[in-house]
């Protein structure tokens, strides 16, 4: 009997996507995927609690692999924040593009519950992180505590959006995909004509008139 083999948390990775890809679905429980693949248990849960979490961390991983090929980038550095998402975005579902058998498998029944989907968890927390430092509410509501509110609804409505852009990807079955980069440059686009619209600003403007003449005289 061949001798279980202890590896990395990498190879872990590694070893979870081409069974799950070549298989086509999902091993039972870490003794079955073990055994599939003559891994070491212990080995194993030295790294990860769960399948679960080898699920969320190669969403994960994915993400980090997307920016960190973008920040090595001069170019990249120098966008604005709307490029700087359209650049994490394309690179991001390149990366999809090139795992989509095991990403089909691991979302399966789940394309119309993506927002309550567990498995994107870590992704979510990191792509909220990347976002928050595009700062894409600067001096659009400067009245103090408002900030925050507006930043967290930017950051969520951000990780919906990519929620649908995935769900939409799973769903394409153009060429190369072409119909999702078309829905990602459209949707990212209209996000930031909502974002700068100089009338929404306006509606800012009297909104911190108001607070300013109706509450802050009140508490004065």
């Amino acid at each position: 009997m061949a001798k279980k083999k202890k590896v990395s948390k990498l190879d872990i990775l590694t070893l979870y996507m081409d069974l799950v890809s070549e298989n086509q679905q999902k091993p039972n429980d870490v003794e079955d995927f073990c055994n599939q693949v003559n891994l070491d248990e212990d080995s194993f849960y030295s790294h990860f609690k769960s399948l679960k979490k080898v699920e969320k961390t190669i969403f994960n991983e994915l993400f980090k692999n997307s920016l960190e090929v973008l920040v090595e980038s001069e170019e990249f550095l120098s966008f604005d924040g709307k490029n700087k998402l359209l650049s994490l975005y394309f690179t991001f579902f390149e990366n999809l593009n090139l795992n989509r058998t095991y990403i089909e498998v691991v979302l399966k029944g789940c394309k119309s519950q993506l927002k309550s989907y567990k498995t994107l968890s870590s992704l979510k927390k990191s792509f909220i992180q990347f976002v928050d430092g595009l700062q894409l509410t600067e001096s659009i509501l400067p009245i103090d505590g408002l900030e925050k509110i507006q930043s967290n609804v930017i950051n969520q409505s951000s990780w919906v959006q990519l929620l649908i852009t995935i769900k939409f990807w799973l769903e394409d079955t153009s060429e190369s995909f072409e119909k999702t980069d078309i829905f990602i440059e459209k949707s990212i686009n209209t996000s930031f004509e909502l974002i700068e619209n100089k009338f929404l600003k306006n509606v800012f403007d009297l909104g911190k008139f108001v607070y300013k003449e109706k509450f802050q005289k009140n508490t004065d």
